[in-house]
């Protein structure tokens, strides 16, 4: 857990005279100037409202920019493009494709919540993982849309601009990827994160709203980097490399952007804040 500590030190000094708890960082480059926001994708209903920096960079910004179209992935077309993408359709059952005792441990998972395995039975583990996070989540009590959906209805209100970061297909196409070649290991990953939910859940949030990228990399990156380093590889680094590009070139324009991405993307030393100021902007804290 040290390493982000030693990584991120003199980036996050300049953190300690904070004003305010969030999430929510301005990038200025001379005159121009961006703001990043962290997300978490879906909430509880007391955690409205929102930090209020939220809408202070909501309300400086000419054009908020998501990881993805926030609109195109609520439409039907789009979940029945995810189901069929990530779905065998060849056949194959996720009992041909798991090492027996992670078969047998997504197994008992399933029998403890009352889940049928022929529900999951054809479905690749990607899309296994994601469905049982968002019913755990659900059961403990995280109903409620996350920050990025907030806000993209909010511009749709207010007639603001939006713009994204990757497109949907890119999102189904990184989900499938994920776990290739060592399926068991992603349905391993994921069975330990949901286990661990109800102890950790509470912590990440507070990390979250305290804005605490040292606490979420060490909460959230650390081990993961360490004992999946593939599946890290493709979800986060790969990920915020392509995303760089795109936030200088929005340093460099004439409006201003407020660009929301979840929060794991913003720590550590892979993360944005990281790779930003070591390109040379200066970031303050909201």
């Amino acid at each position: 857990m040290s390493f982000i500590k030693k990584c991120g030190l003199t980036l996050f000094a300049a953190a300690a005279f904070q004003t305010q708890a969030a999430s929510v960082w301005k990038v200025m480059s001379g005159t121009h100037t961006l703001y990043l926001g962290g997300t978490i994708h879906i909430l509880a209903p007391e955690d409205y409202p929102l930090p209020q920096a939220y809408d202070e960079a909501y309300r400086a910004s000419d054009k908020v920019v998501f990881e993805t179209d926030i609109q195109a992935l609520n439409s039907r077309e789009f979940q029945q493009k995810l189901v069929n993408q990530l779905s065998y359709s060849d056949g194959t059952t996720i009992d041909q494709v798991l090492k027996p005792d992670t078969y047998q441990a997504l197994a008992r998972f399933l029998e403890e919540r009352h889940i049928p395995m022929d529900k999951m039975a054809t479905l690749k583990p990607s899309l296994i993982a994601m469905t049982l996070s968002m019913i755990e989540l659900q059961s403990l009590g995280f109903t409620s849309e996350g920050v990025d959906q907030f806000y993209s209805a909010k511009a749709v209100m207010d007639d603001k601009n939006q713009a994204w970061l990757e497109a949907p297909q890119d999102q189904i196409n990184v989900l499938e990827s994920l776990g290739a070649g060592d399926e068991s290991k992603m349905i391993d990953y994921s069975l330990q994160d949901i286990k661990d939910m109800p102890s950790t859940v509470n912590e990440l949030r507070k990390i979250w709203r305290d804005g605490n990228m040292t606490a979420m990399a060490d909460a959230t990156i650390t081990d993961f980097k360490e004992d999946y380093p593939e599946i890290y590889q493709t979800l986060l680094v790969e990920r915020n490399n392509h995303w760089l590009p795109q936030i200088k070139t929005m340093l460099n324009d004439n409006g201003t952007e407020f660009i929301m991405v979840g929060t794991m993307h913003l720590a550590g030393p892979d993360g944005l804040l990281a790779k930003l100021a070591a390109s040379g902007y200066q970031i303050e804290k909201l």
